[in-house]
């Protein structure tokens, strides 16, 4: 992962005098956000302001507005992170999984690039789906059958989003090689 002086070069970081009005109207619509700063993805973003507000707005609804109860959503975006390597996002999500109740060995395991032992039916239901998904980009009957039965048809389709979404996020993060902070969170072990 890029030190903070590498993420710099590839997007600094925008002071507000810096901003089109355009972008200035998106960076003032993610502040007052429940999110209530631009880190993660936000700053590469603004170089696209339309594309900014619209990928917020999405994003916006994932994480606090999803059918999908918070150990699970925030479960789905580790997956996410592990998958594309993102140090930046696991450190973000970790402890919000926690906090939702994702227990710390089915965490654990996840960032050793391993099945996590221990998942509940529902969690279970989630990474197959999650998992089956990005690597045959598709599911089959049984792996959707099973996330209907513990999310049902609407909680079917955010997860979808919610994977699409932190796919994109995970991708701008890595692009942008926004730093990983180190606090003490479980890292994420970089398994490429």
């Amino acid at each position: 992962m890029a030190t903070g002086a590498n993420a710099a070069e590839r997007f600094p970081v925008l002071s507000d005098g810096q901003m089109s009005p355009e972008q200035k109207a998106v960076a003032d619509a993610i502040r007052s956000g429940p999110r209530g700063s631009l880190g993660g993805p936000f700053n590469a973003w603004l170089r696209s302001p339309q594309l900014a507000d619209r990928a917020q707005k999405v994003g916006e609804y994932i994480r606090f507005h999803s059918s999908i109860p918070a150990r699970l959503n925030e479960f789905a975006i580790l997956i996410s992170a592990r998958h594309w390597n993102a140090g930046y996002e696991w450190y973000a999500h970790y402890p919000l999984a926690l906090k939702a109740g994702l227990k710390p060995q089915v965490a654990a395991d996840l960032a050793r690039g391993r099945r996590p032992a221990g998942m509940a039916a529902d969690e279970t239901a989630v990474y197959d789906f999650c998992t089956e998904l990005r690597r045959d980009r598709r599911v089959s009957d049984r792996t959707f059958a099973a996330a209907k039965a513990a999310l049902g048809e609407q909680g079917v389709v955010d997860l979808v989003a919610v994977s699409g979404y932190y796919d994109l996020v995970s991708m701008t993060l890595n692009v942008a090689e926004v730093a990983t902070p180190r606090d003490g969170a479980l890292p994420l072990p970089d398994l490429k």
